[in-house]
């Protein structure tokens, strides 16, 4: 507890209601079927819906991450309540006038902007509020995101059938709304210099080390940087290879290890709760092996699987090496938050977060395509893999360049650091770029 009243986990949990809302959108296949038998769209016109809503996701997390930072993490939570409440009960009403386009504006930008805001809002204050878990308390909000599908697909099936598609986008709509509204009202950043309680005597004691920031940057100034660009191309990578995985797990699964529909179903099923599971072991984990070598598993990890995947018939392998490359993907959702904390510092983090979630949105566009034409065109999801093999060994090379670079830059900081001591200037309130 602290002054104002403000329990860190209980912010933790506010960004979780917040995500678990949000993440919803991940269960927006539930609705596929439904809308194409009532109103005979096609599947490309239904998911089109999706398509939109994680572009717009992207692009408002980049054009708002600055709002997130000036109006601070509530108000920024109201906006994305407004939004997201706004997109399903629009939504709602485009089932009601049978309006494809008004589904495309209400679900997939409304709501994308929502999506957008409230994914990003609860990400910069966390980190403050954990600086010594940093990994640990971006990775718990972020699963909430993950896991919403799990919950949320259930409930949506049995409000479907039971009061109907418009129906069930009118009271999830107000019932996200809550939520995110609610949790939002409890959303704050810590006082000025606050620590965990017994932080700084462990610290003193040599129990804990925390490592200092590499800078404090501007998101302005870290799109300058080289390692904002190689943080970028690495989760670029990760979320298409993850999303082209996907959108294919069921019929690669019945190619290759030969399952039947109902079992690459429930493979299907699977994949949300380990999409979960490695938002919150990878996030934490990266605590102690560092961000930089946590991003290296995930590539090494996902090269070997995708060589691996074509020659395995077994189901039971199969699935495992299918279930590690989605915590892979969860995982680099997870730590990305930390990563930016690490190497460019807490003073805009909401911001420069938004400006790397563009990478999401360019995944969520060229993953699916991608492996959708290379499937078309090989009649085959071997080469399809291959080639994420070799993504994934240029996104390895890359994190070693960022690795290399962040070595680099802690050595001149070090530098400086003893040449401002030596001439008696406080060190604490330098910053070297």
């Amino acid at each position: 507890m602290v002054k104002n009243g403000k329990n860190r986990w209980l912010i933790a949990a506010s960004a979780v209601g917040i995500h678990i809302s949000i993440g919803s959108v991940y269960a927006w296949s539930v609705f596929t079927k439904p809308l194409m038998s009532q109103f005979g769209w096609s599947t490309s016109q239904v998911s089109l819906t999706f398509s939109i809503a994680i572009l717009f996701l992207g692009l408002s997390a980049a054009f708002l991450g600055h709002f997130v930072e000036k109006y601070g993490p509530r108000k920024s939570g109201i906006l994305s309540s407004i939004f997201f409440g706004l997109g399903m009960i629009g939504a709602g009403l485009a089932i009601h006038f049978e309006s494809l386009t008004l589904l495309y504006i209400c679900y997939g930008a409304l709501g994308g902007i929502g999506l957008g805001v409230g994914y990003i809002t609860p990400v910069s204050t966390l980190v403050k509020w954990f600086p010594d878990r940093r990994g640990l308390a971006t990775g718990l909000a972020i699963m909430g995101f993950g896991f919403a599908s799990l919950i949320s697909s259930p409930i949506m099936q049995k409000l479907i059938v039971s009061i109907g598609i418009a129906n069930t986008f009118f009271i999830l709509g107000a019932i996200y709304f809550v939520i995110i509204f609610a949790s939002a009202q409890y959303l704050a950043p810590p006082p000025t210099g606050w620590l965990p309680e017994g932080f700084k005597e462990k610290q003193q004691a040599g129990q804990v080390a925390v490592k200092q920031d590499l800078a404090q940057l501007t998101a302005n100034e870290a799109v300058k940087t080289r390692r904002f660009w190689y943080l970028w191309i690495m989760l670029f990578i990760n979320i298409t290879c993850g999303i082209a995985i996907l959108s294919v797990a069921s019929p690669m699964a019945q190619e290759f290890a030969k399952m039947t529909p109902m079992a690459a179903a429930t493979v299907v099923g699977l994949l949300g709760l380990f999409n979960g599971l490695g938002r919150i072991g990878w996030a934490s984990l990266s605590d102690f092996i560092g961000r930089p070598t946590t991003y290296m598993a995930f590539f090494i990890i996902q090269i070997a699987a995708y060589f691996i995947l074509p020659s395995i018939s077994n189901a039971l392998l199969f699935q495992i090496l299918l279930f590690l490359i989605i915590t892979c993907y969860g995982g680099g959702f997870a730590s990305v938050p930390a990563y930016i904390g690490d190497i460019f510092g807490t003073k805009q983090l909401g911001a420069i977060h938004g400006y790397i979630l563009t990478a999401w949105s360019a995944a969520g566009l060229a993953g699916p395509i991608f492996t959708a034409w290379i499937r078309d065109t090989t009649q085959s999801y071997v080469n399809t893999l291959y080639v994420f093999a070799g993504l994934c060994i240029v996104a390895f090379l890359v994190s070693l360049l960022i690795l290399f670079d962040i070595k680099r830059l802690r050595q001149m900081n070090q530098q400086g650091e003893t040449k401002m001591s030596d001439r008696g200037i406080n060190t604490k309130e330098s910053v070297v770029e």
